[in-house]
């Protein structure tokens, strides 16, 4: 392969080879990654003082370097925007812990609350990392900071504005130490070298997505490669995904994700700084300050909160959605739709109806936009990036694609 063609490639494959890569459960803790892929504005990385002259390298060489790093200590600061389109400021009002809609599960320290704020808007973090048994994350604010620490056996978050605590064992897969178990053998014929990995996924389905390198830039003082990926197809709601990745370890700096509307990007984090030297074991140490409440998961009761029965209920149909029998994926690359065949046929409940919780029904009303076609009506709920078509008669059609996709594909499947 010539080191300055481009390369084509699906973003699932390419999804798949960045999210196996060994560095990817050190460099950003889990619920910082896990908002950066979905789900997790700055403008695209560009070089503070001109970008780096670094050598030519080829997509798949680039996504082998990705792969084959391995990384596992660093510290730095993160920062994260994230700008879905959701009318979130309203929604935390009503579900938040201590928000109208529900009381605080698990106290204002709980992770599963607390880092639901990363859905929006724009947050800064400290991030530190020391292998698979070691991790931190803390949330900065103006006058308060939230942490969430992992070692070894123990997960302890710590919110200073209410003073409480949360404390949990470690997640399964750890052994009577708390030590990370080792990983089980790769099944057979998967890929077991970066190069493994980046030549499977320039070959899987490659006319649906353009995958290039797309320049250098400096994030956090790194020289790093933009890895630029951008679907072929009309009608995604997604523009590009640009990876920034350091040049000497391979490990990525940065993560934009631009909507094909334009505007501010819908999910943008990266580090500001960065060291990848192995932390101080101090740094994963925690004793909770005296006098703070502290909650343990294990004591938590579920279930029996009004947020818990909000979300049974909203609405009750689509909580079966268990037993569905049947997914249809219409489409390929990044237009594709999964269409969804809901128990009973049902739609969504009228308004005002027992079914949803009035907190719930204004989310709803706020994301929906009512349309029909041939297959009579529904409504569509939108965000920058994911849409979803609920049909009156309970068919449910959801993907990164416009809302005019959408009802072409109701549209065709009611022929």
């Amino acid at each position: 392969m010539d080191p300055n063609d481009s390369a084509q490639t699906t973003g699932e494959a390419t999804g798949t080879v960045v999210g196996r890569r060994k560095a990817a459960r050190y460099i950003v803790p889990v619920a910082v990654a896990g908002v950066a892929a979905a789900t997790i504005g700055l403008v695209p990385a560009l070089a503070n003082s001109g970008d780096p002259d670094l050598p030519k390298i080829s997509a798949q060489e680039l996504i082998e370097k990705i792969a084959a790093s391995d990384e596992e200590q660093l510290s730095g600061t993160f920062k994260i925007s994230t700008d879905l389109g959701l009318p979130l400021d309203g929604l935390a009002g009503s579900f938040a812990p201590g928000g109208k809609g529900g009381d605080k599960d698990g106290g204002a320290a709980a992770p599963q609350d607390k880092l639901m704020e990363l859905t929006s808007g724009t947050h800064t973090l400290r991030v530190a990392a020391d292998g698979p048994e070691r991790q931190k994350l803390s949330i900065l604010g103006d006058a308060s900071e939230y942490s969430l620490i992992h070692n070894q056996g123990e997960v302890w978050a710590y919110d200073s504005t209410s003073d409480e605590v949360y404390h949990a064992e470690a997640p399964e897969g750890r052994d009577g130490g708390g030590h990370a178990e080792k990983a089980t053998k790769a099944p057979e014929g998967a890929p077991a070298t970066p190069k493994d990995f980046a030549e499977q996924a320039l070959a899987a389905a490659g006319d649906t997505t353009s995958v290039t390198v797309d320049g250098t830039a400096q994030v956090a003082g790194r020289d790093a490669y933009q890895l630029l990926i951008k679907p072929k197809q009309s009608g995604s709601t997604i523009g590009s995904v640009r990876i920034a990745v350091d040049a000497e370890n391979g490990v990525p700096l940065k993560f934009t994700l631009s909507a094909a509307s334009g505007g501010k990007a819908v999910v943008d984090a990266g580090f500001t700084k960065v060291d990848f030297s192995r932390p101080a074991a101090s740094t994963f140490s925690f004793t909770p300050p005296k006098g703070a409440k502290v909650t343990e998961a294990d004591e938590l009761e579920t279930g029996k909160d009004e947020r818990g029965a909000a979300q049974k209920a909203l609405p009750g149909q689509l909580a079966e959605l268990d037993g569905f029998e049947g997914l249809n994926v219409i489409g390929k690359g990044w237009t594709s739709i999964a269409e969804i065949k809901t128990p009973g046929g049902k739609g969504l409940p009228a308004a005002g109806s027992d079914e949803v919780p009035a907190e719930a029904q204004g989310f709803l009303d706020a994301l929906g936009d009512k349309v029909t076609g041939k297959f009579g009506s529904g409504t569509v709920f939108k965000t920058r990036l994911v849409n979803a078509l609920l049909t009156d008669d309970g068919s449910v059609y959801v993907g990164a694609v416009t809302k005019d996709a959408l009802v072409r594909a109701a549209d065709a499947a009611a022929k």
